[in-house]
């Protein structure tokens, strides 16, 4: 097992954070941005936070450590996630599904948005869980490569496949074999996050844009096109791009993808690299064409006529968010009971309808279209067989790489 690593961040690494919490999917959603107009905040943590001090990992194999389940007694799950992402009803103050399940089962979730950034969020849990001390957590959610490092380090929980008989069943193929948690011993998907080609039509003006290629090369859209500031995102399309696998790349592999980015940034080709805010520049035409989350396309389709997306011929990328129990959580059953209860379609759909991220649930489209039928015809949030077999995931990465290539990557983007 790997053994727990000083967190203090290198420059490249400390580079990756702030663009994430600026402007990345750390970043206010356009749902968020419409309730802070309101009157609410999102509070992000500070650098301040990671500084670490280089504990060893607990326990001494790989599994995580357990505490004893109070879950019979206990009535109750604590649920950390990331803001506006779960369903809500028209007052702002309930969530539907939390009740239903409330309701049917006798357990009260306490739900709390107190996730902005995973590197943030490890910050705050880290010194518990280096401590072989319970967080006060029995379930989060954690983007695919920090849960990867939960699992590597042994701080999160082997889940009870007895308890999961939904999720072990309608958990869509596209999501079963991470390399970091092959068979989903230790997590499931939240939700999936796809990363396409978005561009706006007017802008376009009879250009054809199909490809990564047609961003990098086409030289009328130079100066209008957008990469994504998130290094697996970018890379990784223009990985698939060039033939290559974004889960099996070499080292070349990647500082030739740098190169042509770069190429693409000396000749003005690319306009600037984004978080989130290229909603903006997208609906506005300065984005004739930009790599975009499949999330905020629904959304802005949904709003102006002239946006819409493309599905290269050489594939797309997707992540996860993912439901893990933290080492030494106290409602483990219970917190397995509420994975298994949103791997029911019906709940699927009504946390899909909501939230338009990729649902990883089998079998959600009959019941998503009873509520949204845009919705459960969308690819973007239900993707076909034939969608399924396009996505890429980026594999895993080493610290001495994620180090080196968030280096390299700092550089092209000028962060």
């Amino acid at each position: 097992m790997e053994q727990y690593e000083p967190d203090r961040l290198t420059p490249p690494q400390a580079a990756a954070m702030r663009r994430s919490l600026l402007g990345g999917r750390a970043a206010l959603t356009r749902r968020s941005l419409l309730r802070a107009s309101a009157g609410g905040a999102l509070a992000a943590g500070g650098l301040g936070a990671l500084s670490g001090c280089g504990i060893p990992a607990a326990g001494k194999t790989q599994g995580g450590t357990s505490a004893q389940d109070h879950s019979a007694r206990e009535k109750v799950v604590n649920f950390s996630n990331w803001t506006e992402y779960i369903d809500v009803d028209d007052s702002g103050k309930h969530h539907p599904t939390l009740e239903t399940f409330r309701r049917r089962t006798g357990i009260t979730v306490n739900y709390s948005e107190d996730i902005n950034d995973n590197n943030e969020f490890f910050g705050k849990i880290k010194p518990q869980l280096a401590a072989g001390q319970d967080t006060g957590r029995d379930l989060i959610v954690l983007t695919d490569w920090l849960a990867a490092r939960l699992i590597r380090l042994g701080w999160v929980q082997k889940l009870d496949p007895s308890n999961l008989p939904h999720a072990y069943t309608n958990l869509s193929p596209q999501f079963r074999n991470p390399d970091w948690d092959p068979g989903r011993a230790y997590s499931y998907p939240w939700q999936g996050i796809s990363t396409v080609i978005a561009y706006n039509k007017k802008a376009l003006d009879g250009i054809e844009v199909k490809s990564v290629s047609d961003l990098l090369d086409n030289p009328r859209l130079k100066g209008r096109v957008g990469f994504l500031s998130e290094m697996r995102d970018s890379v990784g399309m223009t990985l698939l791009d060039m033939g290559k696998d974004p889960a099996k790349f070499t080292d070349d592999d990647f500082d030739a993808a740098i190169a042509r980015l770069q190429k693409a940034v000396d000749k003005g080709q690319i306009r600037r690299f984004t978080g989130n805010d290229y909603t903006s520049d997208l609906t506005k035409g300065d984005f004739a064409a930009c790599v975009a989350w499949a999330g905020d396309v629904v959304q802005l389709k949904a709003d102006s006529p002239d946006v819409d997306f493309v599905i290269p011929d050489s594939g797309y990328m997707t992540s996860t968010d993912n439901l893990c129990v933290p080492n030494k959580a106290r409602h483990k059953t219970n917190a397995e009971r509420l994975i298994d209860f949103y791997y029911e379609p019906q709940q699927a759909a009504a946390l899909a309808a909501y939230i338009n991220y990729v649902t990883p649930v089998d079998g959600v489209k009959p019941y998503l279209a009873k509520i949204d039928k845009d919705a459960a015809d969308n690819p973007l949030i239900v993707p076909d067989k034939a969608m399924q077999a396009r996505s890429h995931a980026f594999r895993s990465l080493s610290q001495k790489e994620e180090t080196a290539y968030e280096e390299k990557f700092a550089k092209l983007t000028g962060a």
